[in-house]
């Protein structure tokens, strides 16, 4: 058996009953007031979920739906939603196992407090904001955390303190992540002007996990960021997929939104028919809703009207505005920074009709705006209506009237300068309440979570007995003990296996080095050319010499290696000097001292360029081994050839050539992820062709750090 009572309600404008609204609500015990988990919310709109552990729940619905409440432990409970108020579900006589205790004054505070902020954040931000305070300060769970910090996001957006309402709902996601918080940090986001950040987070919703009124807002949101990005393709893309979604569910008021901005982004691009069309239908779709919306969209294209120099359509259209504001103002009143005001929409009349050339009936509407203006105490638009209606009596030879209206003008400036005045030092005292308000809150989460956290500690000691504590210190000591030993002998024995094996490759590069020197020895000898031979034999000494020097140690300085690349390369050119011309270049603002690198790291890869590109090019090609600065502490080392590339050079190769450039390469690989084990990424090697083109050559990048 259950029955429904309900919290204060929430203070709406005035909507149509097609307004999707947040529903929020909690299920518990009536004697006990524990939480009662797991409930089936079902919405005949197609909306569900589920009460969560401490009772909450949150459902999107409109005004009319039926809200079904459901459990095999109570009868079904139904009931007609008639506003976005709170909704809590009494459960008399149930038993709810293993669900948390909370007391009923904690419980009923928080609620009270988080409606009475609802009711106070259109009007007083200060207010809404210490209720919000107040509501945290009661002893409350994740799940109320979450729905109190997305409240405060909701006061900073309306107040346009989007900083602190992005705060606001990651705080709200951190301690529950709902879709509904998501997609207002994504718009918040898109306020503050971090477009990335709004997109990404946009991208981060499961779409399959939306309701479909948003999903509607969710594409609707991804084409606002787009048009901010000037997107307009995916911007169209975007609204196209949410306003198929609107259509298809009935959800009017989106179809109405949708229509009107897809209007606007085709009119930003230009293309004028494609927006008169949704235009159009934006028009027609927000008469059906309410008054305030008809007219906002008749302003909205009265402006597009006004760009395209369709002044008479713009006429029509701001007089009809002017009927709907005056039934507006029947019931409500309308703010003068509102763009639906009409001493604004007489004022633009009288701008359009000077530009059609009816300076007479431009004058009259001029004064009409003016006069309600200062009625209204709109000074903005009455100095722009004064001014303006100045300038037509001029035109039309009224001088002395116009003088006279200059002169009003001057006035009202200086009230406005001086009104201006007070509003930035009113603006500068209200960030600074607000500040104070927020500073209150994170002084209330940090005491709160430090007391949470005594308290859990306290608990925790008096569960246990003092000897099972000193046992388990015992044991984790020891076991702390034991695993660093462990630790240690592993690391021990990973660096005597990294060594062997960086001793195996080395011991395996040299003969392979050593074997394609002396076959160019044997090519000299076999064409009688002692004399080169002996010049050759010479070098190769010499290079053997330091590369014997360098075969035990895992680096040398970047001198040293530079010195044995010429010398190598020198060789090389020696037998081949048909085949290419060679270059080394240093920049001169690199210490070559400072730099450390692995012997005979560079050879391999000077030897394929060579020997796999260079020699089978029936032009003369080039070698280019370029050393510069890439950043603080880091240098590039680029091995380019201009020879046949890897895949032709592959096409040439025998079997047996091909197994040995795959040990010789693969070695090279080996020791370079070694060291890299060893000296935490000292070495990174790319290899790349240059392009999918005869001839077109290989590059070798690697990057060295500084010790």
């Amino acid at each position: 058996m259950g029955c429904i009572a309900f919290g204060q309600q929430n203070q709406l404008d005035k909507r149509t009953n097609e307004a999707v609204f947040n529903i929020r609500g909690s299920v518990y015990e009536k004697d006990s007031y524990s939480p009662y988990k797991n409930v089936e919310i079902l919405i005949n709109g197609g909306g569900y979920t589920r009460s969560s552990a401490d009772g909450s729940f949150n459902v999107q619905a409109k005004i009319g739906d039926e809200l079904i409440i459901s459990h095999k432990d109570f009868e079904t409970i139904y009931y007609t939603i008639k506003s976005n108020e709170r909704i809590s579900i009494e459960v008399i006589g149930a038993k709810q196992s293993n669900s948390r205790y909370r007391k009923s004054s904690d419980f009923k505070r928080f609620n009270e407090m988080i409606d009475s902020a609802a009711t106070y954040l259109k009007k007083d931000a200060e207010k809404s904001i210490k209720f919000i305070g107040n509501a945290l300060n009661a002893n409350v769970g994740t799940t109320e955390n979450a729905e109190a910090h997305e409240l405060l996001g909701d006061v900073y957006m309306h107040w346009k303190q989007y900083d602190l309402a992005v705060s606001a709902y990651k705080i709200s996601l951190q301690n529950t992540e709902t879709n509904s918080a998501k997609l207002k940090l994504a718009k918040a986001y898109l306020n503050n002007e971090n477009f990335e950040a709004s997109l990404s987070t946009y991208h981060q919703i499961e779409e399959s996990s939306l309701s479909n009124y948003n999903k509607t807002v969710w594409f609707e949101g991804i084409g606002d960021v787009h048009v901010k990005q000037k997107a307009y393709s995916k911007a169209i893309e975007a609204y196209e997929a949410g306003l198929k979604v609107a259509t298809t569910h009935l959800i009017a008021p989106k179809v109405t939104d949708l229509n009107s901005k897809m209007a606007q982004v085709y009119s930003d691009q230009g293309q004028t028919s494609k927006a008169k069309n949704f235009f159009s239908n934006s028009l027609s779709l927000a008469e059906r809703e309410n008054k305030k919306r008809a007219v906002e969209e008749q302003i909205k294209v009265a402006e597009f009207n006004n760009t395209n120099a369709d002044y008479e359509s713009e006429i029509v259209l701001r007089k009809q505005a002017i009927e709907g504001i005056k039934t507006i103002e029947l019931d409500s009143i309308i703010a003068n920074e509102s763009p639906i005001t009409s001493q604004k929409q007489n004022y633009k009349i009288g701008n359009a009709l000077i530009l059609q050339n009816r300076n007479d009936d431009a004058i009259l509407y001029l004064e009409k705006s003016r006069k309600e203006a200062g009625e209204k105490e709109d000074l903005v638009v009455e100095k722009d209506a004064t001014r303006k209606l100045s300038e037509a009596l001029i035109k039309k030879g009224a001088t002395e009237e116009g003088l006279a209206m200059i002169e009003n003008y001057e006035i009202i400036v200086d009230e406005l300068y001086a009104k201006k005045e007070q509003e930035i030092s009113q603006a500068a005292r209200f960030s600074r309440n607000i500040a104070e308000q927020q500073n209150r809150i994170t002084s209330l989460e940090s005491d709160r979570a430090l007391s949470k956290s005594t308290y859990e500690l306290t608990q925790e000691r008096n569960k246990r007995q003092q000897l099972i504590i000193y046992t388990l210190i015992g044991g984790l000591v020891l076991l702390l003990i034991t695993g660093f030993l462990m630790f240690k002998y592993i690391k021990q024995q990973r660096l005597a296996n990294n060594l062997l094996a960086l001793k195996s490759l080395r011991s395996q590069m040299n003969p392979h080095f050593i074997f394609n020197a002396l076959n160019s020895v044997n090519t000299f000898i076999a064409t009688n050319d002692e004399r080169t031979a002996n010049k050759y034999l010479s070098d190769f000494s010499q290079l053997m010499r330091a590369v014997l020097e360098n075969s035990e140690e895992d680096f040398i300085p970047l001198k040293k290696e530079i010195e044995l690349l010429n010398l190598y390369t020198k060789l090389e050119h020696f037998r081949f000097q048909d085949k290419f011309d060679y270059a080394i270049h240093v920049d001169e603002s690199i210490d070559v001292d400072e730099f450390q690198i692995p012997p005979m790291l560079l050879q391999p890869y000077i030897e394929n360029a060579v020997w796999h590109g260079l020699r089978y090019k029936t032009e003369k090609g080039h070698l280019d081994i370029t050393i510069q600065p890439k950043s603080k502490g880091e240098i590039t080392i680029t091995i380019s050839d201009d020879g046949i590339g890897r895949t032709r050079s592959k096409a040439l190769k025998t079997e047996h050539q091909k197994k040995q450039n795959s040990k010789g390469m693969n070695n090279i690989k080996k020791r370079v992820a070694i060291l890299n084990e060893m000296y935490k990424g000292k070495v990174d090697v790319i290899i790349e062709d240059f392009q999918d083109l005869d001839d077109a050559g290989t590059k070798v990048v690697v990057t060295l750090k500084k010790d």
